[in-house]
């Protein structure tokens, strides 16, 4: 561990915890206070967490305070909080902390469980401990049968406690007792064979079928953690498709289908070569999973049928059917948010208001955005400018300038570092709302020519980019004259400051659109290039959970201005040309055709392409930082319309038990591990089904 972080972990008394806890659980908690890295949470200190405690623990003994069962579960954890509440469950639960097992908490199991609950392993822990009623580090048979006919699922669907499952795990006598690992195991088998166990038991004739509605029973009461709402509403459909019975390999099928759709994700990139659009037929989808033996085509069949049953029937699945219907997943939040604002609670309710908010709230990061990235390459601009404007045959005397090198320093030399900067201001005004509504306007047409299950074609996102590149030009045609001219104003000695305002008052309204043509001639192609290159380029630099780190958006905003720039240099020559004052000797030009005629006889068809490498030196790495801040404030800034969201700004992690940093308290005491106390509780409902019932059963 570096010095650094050693603040952020706290040791623990072990002297003082030894006369508290049994010395596995302290070993336990020893190595989980030191452990660092993915998956752990970040510790409480030490002080703060005993000022908690002291805060809810209501029993003195000997001069110590501790906690009830009642101060732990109903006042800190906020659970149970009905006055026929459960007395029998909160008593389990608080002997998930209560290791010593004499019905009060100290502090050191108070701080231990929070140690506890940092570890990757947390959840499976956690169940242990209930369990292991007797703080022994074992768990018995006469442990885990209390625990279990407690449960809300056992009084609805009774397992067979004297089967052969059972005693492979705690001998034919029942006397064996499981240690943790193999207790961990045993709960995953058990979840598993609780399926079959129902199938048995609603399958009263030994048919080997079942009807959908006892199909329907067993899903939602043992197996709810595996179905997404698509999944469940379409159940029944889904199963009769074919029969009216539910067979037991279906069942199989159908489970095993979803412990497996991270598996299906794999199978489905391997088929479209990581790309996350295309549409993938069966016949096409069982040949990539040829390679994977555990993939049935049964599995297959049922998951190309839900499919079909949850969107438009075409016979074949994309990268975000799977999304749909995948289990036990959440949206991992990577980095941390300044502001996180929920405007709407559903698509429904994204009316014409909530969409002019959406579009304002683009407009203005882009703005931003744009801003920034403008300032980091204006120098490349700046010289690409001059080299463009440098012409031959038509002016008397040597070249200014040899190369864009020779450039930058004779402006250096000559006008000083701020040189480099000259027009910045005027671009700054412009280059807000241009990138901007260049931005908006791209993210806009891509909601509208997207598909039902949220897919784009290339043709669309090209027709995407256009409509982007030609609604800018309003805001670009007079920001690059008056840009211009300052530029290249430093070129010649003059008698008088030349100010952007006074480009304004010269050029007049009418003015200012001088070479828009040009500029449409530059501008819509170069979005209709580089927005979905930019797009299909981040797929590629995502990680295997769909996350774009900041460095890769940089990359690919980098790399798709390369084709976008290079590609129409010589539209902006042009642009240049008519937006430039000719000085005495230089050749003028009336237009377009006219400026393209006459460079191309007097210069030669390589003068079409001056400037080409200052050009992606310049527009390159700005929309690389543009798109990288643009992408980066949706990340900090954080505001839900129900719409969509750049590709990549949170990583999909199927959770296997692990929990989303998006489910965290919210209670201002609980810190530290505590922050999950409540999700691990939940977890242990969801993926065991071990509901302990919330209040008193009357008889």
């Amino acid at each position: 561990m570096s010095e650094g972080n050693k603040s952020d972990f706290y040791p623990l008394d072990t002297a003082y915890l030894r006369r508290f806890l049994p010395s596995r659980f302290l070993a336990n908690c020893v190595t989980t206070v030191h452990s660092e890295g993915p998956g752990y949470l970040k510790r409480a200190p030490t002080g703060q967490l005993d000022q908690i405690f002291r805060k809810y623990a209501t029993v003195t003994v000997d001069g110590e305070l501790y906690m009830t069962a009642e101060d732990f579960v109903r006042n800190y954890l906020g659970l149970f909080s009905t006055p026929d509440h459960n007395k029998k469950s909160v008593k389990f639960l608080g002997g998930i902390i209560d290791t010593s097992k004499d019905g009060l908490i100290s502090f050191p199991e108070f701080q231990a469980f929070e140690g506890l609950l940092c570890v990757p392993d947390a959840l499976y822990k956690t169940a242990f401990q209930l369990f292991d009623t007797n703080g022994s580090g074992f768990v018995s048979f006469e442990e885990f049968e209390e625990i279990l006919l407690h449960t809300e699922l056992h009084r609805r669907i009774p397992f067979d406690l004297n089967g052969g499952f059972v005693k492979l795990y705690f001998g034919k006598e029942k006397k064996r007792r499981v240690t943790y690992m193999e207790f961990s195991q045993f709960l995953h088998d058990f979840h598993e064979e609780y399926a079959v166990e129902a199938f048995r038991q609603f399958d009263k004739e030994g048919t080997g079928f079942i009807t959908p509605m006892d199909f329907l029973n067993i899903m939602k009461n043992i197996k709810s953690h595996l179905m997404t709402e698509a999944v469940a509403n379409n159940l029944v459909a889904v199963a009769t498709s074919n029969s009216y019975r539910i067979s037991f390999p279906f069942f199989m099928a159908f489970n095993s289908l979803l412990n497996q759709m991270e598996l299906m994700k794999k199978i489905y990139l391997q088929a479209t070569s990581n790309s996350r659009t295309l549409a993938v037929t069966k016949e096409e989808f069982l040949h990539s999973a040829q390679m994977m033996s555990q993939v049935t085509p049964l599995e297959v069949d049922i998951l190309y049928r839900i499919v079909d049953m949850t969107e438009e029937r075409t016979g074949k699945v994309t990268y975000a059917s799977l999304q749909k219907i995948a289990p036990e997943q959440y949206f991992k939040q990577m980095q941390r948010r300044i502001a996180d604002v929920h405007l709407v609670q559903s698509v429904d309710e994204r009316g014409v208001f909530i969409q002019i908010l959406e579009n304002t709230y683009r407009f203005t990061l882009g703005a931003l955005a744009g801003a920034v990235g403008a300032t980091a390459v204006y120098p490349i601009d700046l010289v690409k400018t001059r080299m463009q404007n440098q012409r031959t045959g038509s002016f008397i005397g040597e070249l200014m300038y040899k190369s864009s090198w020779d450039c930058c320093k004779k402006v250096v030399r000559h006008e000083g570092l701020g040189g480099l900067y000259r027009g910045l201001v005027p671009q700054l005004m412009g280059v807000a709302p241009e990138k901007a509504i260049k931005l908006t306007v791209n993210d806009l047409m891509r909601d509208k020519l997207m598909d039902n299950n949220g897919n784009i074609s290339f043709v669309s996102e090209m027709v995407a980019g256009a409509c982007a590149g030609g609604s800018q030009v309003v805001f670009t045609n007079p920001l690059e004259i008056v840009k211009i001219r300052l530029q290249v104003a430093g070129e010649i000695a003059s008698h008088g400051k030349i100010s952007a305002l006074g480009v304004v008052k010269e050029l007049g309204l009418f003015g200012l659109y001088k070479g828009a043509k040009a500029c449409f001639l530059r501008d819509i192609p170069f979005s209709a290039i580089y927005f979905p290159v930019y797009a299909h380029t981040k797929v590629k630099f995502q990680d295997e959970n769909g996350y774009n780190s900041p460095l890769s958006l940089l990359v690919s905003g980098a790399i798709a201005g390369v084709p976008a720039a290079s590609l129409v240099t010589p539209a902006d020559v042009i642009k240049t040309r008519l937006q430039v004052v000719a000085r005495a000797g230089q050749t003028t030009y009336s237009g377009v055709f006219d400026a393209t005629k006459k460079i191309m006889a007097e210069e030669g068809f390589s003068a079409f392409w001056k400037g080409a490498g200052a050009r992606v030196l310049r527009s390159s790495p700005q929309f690389g930082v543009t798109l990288l801040t643009y992408e980066i404030l949706q990340r900090l800034f954080y505001v839900d319309f129900k719409g969509t969201r750049p590709t990549g700004s949170e990583a999909q992690i199927p959770t296997k038990g692990a929990l989303s940093e998006q489910k965290l308290s919210e209670n201002k005491d609980h810190i530290g591990g505590f922050q999950v106390a409540l999700p691990i509780l939940s977890g242990i409902e969801s993926k065991f089904g071990l509901c302990l019932p919330k209040f008193e059963i009357r008889t």
